[in-house]
């Protein structure tokens, strides 16, 4: 899992420093697609449940899941890219929200919020602790910071398929419908934090895929897959250009 999470992030990072005004998403695909071929691994989206490429790119108040193509991307857009990795029979499997050139403060804003989310999820994946533990933390400081959590999506267990158990939500159910589990030593999962800058509703696209904000203001997206340990967990989607 390592070896394919490493791979992840380094598409992730190749991915990123594409992201530029007038570069389309299909071209990103692309070269990501060709990199995690190169490092004889398998892009882990492409063909799943039929998805037509090898990475989601979704831009501005796409959540997650747009379908690479011809658009070009336009300056100031924010870019969310999801990578999956197959190496060996494990996935690594991680996302980052990019700007396209500098941004506005409010895009900055919500994309550096996302992340801190993440890595306040991640002081609560510890063994001992619930997945409800991880959950409260990613709401907690979303919704302090004036920003709210999607609901119909979560993030996952992950080793040898994509998505594995447990489910891993961003926020508490109240009252709470499914299992809590323990964190225990040994889990892989992808905590991956959606935060939106207006309502936590979403919508379908009609290519089934790509999901938006119902009221269309802007989305961000981050994910890393861990390890838990006995102590600190361990990302295992790094690399040295890790955003």
């Amino acid at each position: 899992m390592r070896a394919a999470g490493r791979i992840a992030a380094k598409a992730r990072a190749l991915a990123g420093k594409m992201v530029k005004a007038g570069v389309t998403t299909r071209s990103i695909d692309k070269a990501v697609h060709d990199y995690i071929i190169s490092q004889k691994a398998t892009p882990a989206f492409l063909g799943y449940r039929d998805y037509p490429a090898s990475i989601c790119i979704s831009l501005n108040n796409e959540v997650i899941h747009g379908i690479p193509s011809g658009r070009r991307i336009n300056k100031g857009d924010i870019v969310s890219i999801d990578v999956g990795v197959m190496k060996d029979g494990f996935v690594g499997d991680c996302a980052a929200t990019f700007i396209a050139g500098e941004g506005s403060e409010e895009s900055n804003r919500l994309i550096q919020i996302t992340r801190e989310c993440f890595y306040k999820a991640l002081q609560a994946a510890k063994p001992g602790n619930r997945v409800s533990d991880i959950s409260r933390a990613v709401q907690r400081h979303a919704e302090s910071n004036g920003y709210s959590v999607v609901r119909d999506y979560t993030g996952h267990g992950v080793g040898s398929q994509i998505h594995e158990s447990p489910e891993v939500p961003n926020f508490i159910e109240t009252p709470r419908k499914k299992a809590d589990p323990r964190i225990t030593e040994g889990m892989t999962i992808a905590i991956e934090p959606m935060i939106n800058a207006g309502v936590p509703e979403i919508l379908i696209l009609d290519d089934g895929w790509t999901v938006v904000t119902k009221d269309g203001k802007n989305s961000a997206h981050y994910e890393n897959t861990i390890l838990i340990t006995g102590s600190d967990p361990e990302i295992l989607t790094v690399c040295e250009d890790m955003p």
